[in-house]
């Protein structure tokens, strides 16, 4: 059994990740590489410091005098004397009472800090649980009338599903290995799993292997199983690497990829390492670690050490070492907890640091691109290949559009076929410089644009661009049924999905001006809690509805109910500057025609609108009797006699006022079943209805109801089928259409959806363009590879044609239009290019140091300072030449070496809309506004080739001048001998961009 004291540097060495030394991906990398200097400071440094703060209580040598107390007992009692009437005996028991026990101090401050720190860590993230007594824990709580917390409330969720998902690698000969889920079970309802029932990825029994077209796929199934998953993972490499039928794989399979540890480590076993430490670690960046654990601390010392009764002595001598003790577990407590808050602290600074946009195209219908680059298109058969797969234009017959399909295309094709859409991924950059500058205001043109990114990182960059300018949000985000992709860390389900959420929404709303409205589509599953947050985020105040949709018709699905609705919650960033929903008139009940126009007949329930109502609703300028035909008078069931107002009571629609001034428009009709009473409290005969007329109504819109019956999701999946793509549960395009529809009249509206999925919400712009002459935009937001293989691909197809079948276009009715696209470095990106350096200048320097100095470096410092200067936290001296700026990216399969767009990416950190873009001499050039207003002129350069003289020279040939107003602020890269002045804001007009650049990258604020 293990000593305390072996307990807490077990427990130590797995909170600074010693036991995944075999990883060489993120964090672990790094700590990897300190894995040595901690171990040393943990011996040598921190816990020596427990022995020494206890040994000036050391007057004797506690060992010494227990045995000659024994020795001296065992003597007296042989010669018959009773120890205890001994007075050599008794001095040297209050000896020993008075002296220090080293080593049972020692052990309860192991214990103490063992305890604690075991409470929070759990497999790589510290969840926040303040444990007020056993089995009780306690939350944070402000005098909030109503409490939303969940367990990792105040950590970032960082996990994507795409490791999940699949997982590949290269083999040394080039072939591609896939591991792949063929299933994943989770325990259904149940918020909190039982220990010892985390899931594990566990090789398929049957047929684990498999190849297609020329690459391996190793299947594995993701269950609860009681077995370590380390053990399971040696279980599973044995057992391929003895499958027969595979040998040429095999083979490669069994290259070792040694590590210090394990020498023998073949290559499938560090992938599978990768693969299942990828799904079980790191779920979560704590927000604030240092302030939670010191705040814990404290706590614990308080309720779980610190005992009055303890006090309650007059040996003060005693008193001081109890103290001693507690000063010791704080001192060494708060040691720990700052180096576990500096490597958090700095995975949270990666997190919300400013992501590179790592390339930038665009996509343009060919009526949009000029004549003089269509020879250059014709060359590109790589282009024209893709319009033959999506576009089906070597099935071009006779006369739809002229002149027909045929090779080589020409020019004449192309302008007949306005509508073909120019992927800029094809061409050079020359290209692509031409194609921009050709437009005189490029962001006006941009009808929509996709990112490629996870989407926090994705909302934390756009947020400068987008800020206060989105109208519209409708997000579909995963429904948390356990079968949807959605990956959650074992027990923490429902709290991992929570905080997926709120951080996004709340970047989000901070997008949408004052006047914006958000959809959220949501299964029951995560219907209250989805709620509860967004209450939370959004304000009670500006919660507008929550939409029932019906879903799908049938189901044989469920236990007591077959689910066929999901929801849709509405909520307003500002509901007193939300706009009315108005709902399209439905003109064909309009049958009666008069004078006035096409009026409602009166079987379509026209009448005066007698209903049930609340006691605190009923006026009573609302019940008053009405003059029938024959001279009887009628009234809804009510009393009118006295001033009780009872439950079930009626009322007329209109007040008495309005009824003399509209008695007109009332029509009467003789029936047997009239819900009206007559003056005696009898049925009457007459019932009562008014005229509606078409033209009124459209003046004023109808309120759209609350349930929805017309868009399940059939529709959505059976227009992907005549498009030929492929995609789980979309949503239908109808729709999102109707909810853009009925909530935003601005014609220039933008939208935006952060889980974007297949693409329905551009799919619903582009109709609705198409359909209105509107000009709205869209922002989408999704990640994985399907944004190549789906979403990119039916924007297209959209774009070209509004009709499909068979996953060809029926009548090539297309749109003009032009979308951008970018990919942003990923989290993972980010820390796969840190790149740890100690030079000889801070090495000699550290050890110069004092103890105590060193100690701090140590434990606060060094991840940020020597890790300066890697490529992903902005390396300013390859700034020299900003067009070859270079990052280490993955692709899910591979990593290689990216040049990546630096200009794009200050665009978006400054927040411009960008007017143009022109390459000039060397120089690229960027004019277009600021979020505040202001015009900003931009100019990039290598400055390997282009001097301070070369642009001076370049400025004043192209009439630029500091002094006068075209704009307020020029931004160049490298220092310069441009005349600076100051604006009125006292801040310099000319400003450099690395300076600005750093700074925006990293400003960041807890979301």
């Amino acid at each position: 059994m293990k000593t305390k004291y072996e307990q807490l540097i077990s427990l130590l060495e797995e909170m600074f990740q010693f036991g995944n030394e075999d990883l060489d991906f993120g964090i672990y990398r790094i700590m990897n590489q300190k894995r040595e200097e901690i171990r040393k400071f943990l011996h040598q440094d921190l816990l020596p410091q427990v022995k020494q703060a206890f040994e000036k209580y050391q007057s004797v040598d506690q060992v010494n005098i227990r045995k000659e107390l024994e020795q001296l007992k065992k003597n007296l009692q042989d010669a018959g004397v009773e120890p205890e009437t001994s007075p050599k005996y008794k001095a040297l028991q209050e000896q020993l009472a008075q002296s220090v026990d080293l080593s049972a101090l020692e052990n309860e401050v192991y214990s103490h800090l063992v305890t604690f720190f075991s409470r929070y860590y759990d497999k790589g993230d510290f969840i926040s649980k303040r444990k007020y007594k056993k089995d009780v824990y306690a939350i944070p709580y402000e005098g909030e009338e109503v409490k939303l917390y969940w367990a990792n409330a105040d950590q970032y969720y960082v996990k994507t599903s795409e490791y999940f998902r699949d997982y590949s690698f290269k083999l040394p000969s080039g072939r591609k290995v896939h591991f792949v889920l063929t299933e994943a079970s989770t325990e259904q309802n149940n918020n909190k799993e039982q220990e010892g029932k985390e899931r594990r990825f566990i090789l398929c029994e049957e047929s684990p292997l498999h190849e297609e077209q020329g690459e391996l796929y190793i299947r594995f199934v993701y269950r609860v199983d009681k077995e370590k998953q380390a053990i399971l993972n040696q279980q599973a490499v044995e057992r391929i690497l003895g499958v027969e039928g595979y040998t040429d794989w095999i083979q490669e399979l069994r290259t070792l990829a040694p590590t210090e540890k394990n020498k023998n480590r073949t290559l499938l076993e560090k992938h599978l390492n990768d693969y299942t430490s990828k799904n079980t670690f790191d779920y979560f960046i704590h927000k604030d670690l240092g302030g939670f654990l010191r705040r814990e601390l404290d706590f614990y010392i308080k309720n779980e050490i610190m005992h009055l009764d303890d006090l309650d002595t007059e040996n003060e001598a005693r008193v001081e070492q109890y103290l001693s003790k507690i000063k010791v577990i704080k001192n060494i407590g708060h040691k720990i907890i700052k180096f576990l808050e500096q490597i958090e602290n700095f995975q949270k600074k990666l997190w919300l640091k400013k992501k590179f946009v790592v390339e930038t195209n665009y996509c343009v219908t060919l009526d949009r691109v000029p004549e003089e680059l269509y020879p250059l298109i014709l060359q590109n058969q790589e282009q024209i290949n893709e319009w033959k797969h999506l576009f089906a234009i070597d099935e071009i017959e006779g006369d739809l559009t002229k002149p027909g399909y045929s090779e080589p295309l020409t020019v004449e094709f192309l302008k007949a076929n306005p509508y073909l859409i120019v992927d800029t991924k094809f061409f050079d950059q020359d290209f692509v410089d031409r194609l921009i500058m050709s437009f005189e205001d490029i962001d006006a043109n941009i009808d929509g644009l996709l990112v490629e990114s996870e989407n926090f990182q994705a909302l934390n960059l756009l947020k400068e661009r987008y800020k206060n300018n989105i109208n519209y949000i409708y997000i579909d985000p995963p429904y948390n049924t356990g079968e949807d992709g959605f990956v959650y860390k074992d027990n923490y389900r429902h709290s991992s999905w929570i905080s997926m959420i709120n951080d996004r929404v709340k970047i989000s709303r901070e997008l949408m001006n004052d006047s914006g409205v958000l959809f959220a589509n949501i299964g029951e599953e995560e219907l209250h809690n989805l709620t509860s947050l967004l209450h939370n985020i959004f304000g009670s105040n500006n919660f507008v509805t929550n939409i029932a949709r019906v879903a799908k018709t049938a189901s044989d699905l469920g236990n007591f109910f077959a689910p066929s609705i999901d929801f849709i919650l509405c909520y307003a960033k500002n509901k007193e500057k939300l706009q009315s929903f108005t709902d399209e008139v439905d003109e064909s009940l309009y049958t009666k025609i008069e004078t006035e126009g096409p009026r409602k007949g009166e079987r379509y329930r026209d009448d005066i609108a007698l209903y049930q109502s609340s006691l605190t609703d009923i006026r009573k300028n609302q019940k008053y009797f009405i003059e029938c035909p024959d001279g009887s008078k009628v009234i809804p069931p009510c009393s009118i006699l006295d001033e009780i107002q009872r439950p079930g009571d009626g009322r007329w629609r209109w007040t008495k006022e309005t009824y003399e001034k509209n008695k007109h428009l009332l029509v009467f009709k003789k029936t047997k079943t009239s819900p009206l009473l007559n003056e005696k409290g009898e049925r009457a005969e007459w019932n009562v209805y008014t005229k509606s007329y078409l033209k009124d109504r459209q003046e004023k819109g109808t309120r759209p109801r609350n349930f929805l019956d017309q868009f399940i999701n059939r529709k959505g999946a059976d227009l992907l089928k005549k498009m030929n793509i492929s995609f789980g549960y979309p949503k239908p395009v109808e729709l999102v259409k109707y909810l853009i529809k009925i909530s935003n009249t601005d014609e220039n509206a933008v939208i935006l959806d952060f889980f974007a999925g297949s693409g329905t919400t551009a799919h619903a712009v582009i109709n609705l363009n198409r359909e209105t002459g509107s000009n709205r935009k869209y922002v989408l937001v999704e990640m994985g590879t399907y944004f190549d293989t789906v979403l990119k691909p039916r924007i297209k197809k959209a774009i070209y044609s509004k009709d499909w079948k068979n996953g060809k276009p029926v009548s090539r009715e297309g749109s003009s239009h032009m979308f951008k696209y970018i990919r942003l470095e990923s989290y993972e990106d980010t820390l796969n290019n840190l790149e740890i350096n100690r030079t000889e200048q801070q090495q000699l320097a550290l050890e110069l140091m004092p103890t105590e100095t060193r100690e701090e470096y140590l434990l606060s410092y060094m991840l940020d300072i020597e890790t300066k200067g890697s490529a992903s936290l902005l390396n300013l001296d390859a700034f020299e030449n900003p067009f070859d700026y270079k990052l280490k990216i993955s692709n899910g399969t591979e990593t290689t070496v990216k040049t990546i767009d630096v200009v794009e990416t200050f665009n978006y950190l400054l927040g411009l809309t960008v007017r143009q873009i022109e390459v000039i001499q060397g120089f690229k050039v960027i004019k277009g506004e600021l979020p505040t207003g202001e015009r900003a002129l931009i100019i990039w350069r290598n400055l390997k080739e282009k001097s301070n003289e070369d642009l001076e020279r370049f400025f004043t040939k192209s009439k630029y001048n500091i002094r006068d107003n075209e704009f307020d602020y020029i931004y160049v890269n490298g220092d310069n001998h441009l005349e600076n002045i100051k604006s009125q804001e006292d801040t310099w007009k000319v400003k450099l961009i690395e300076e600005e650049f750093k700074r925006l990258m990293f400003d960041v604020q807890d979301v």
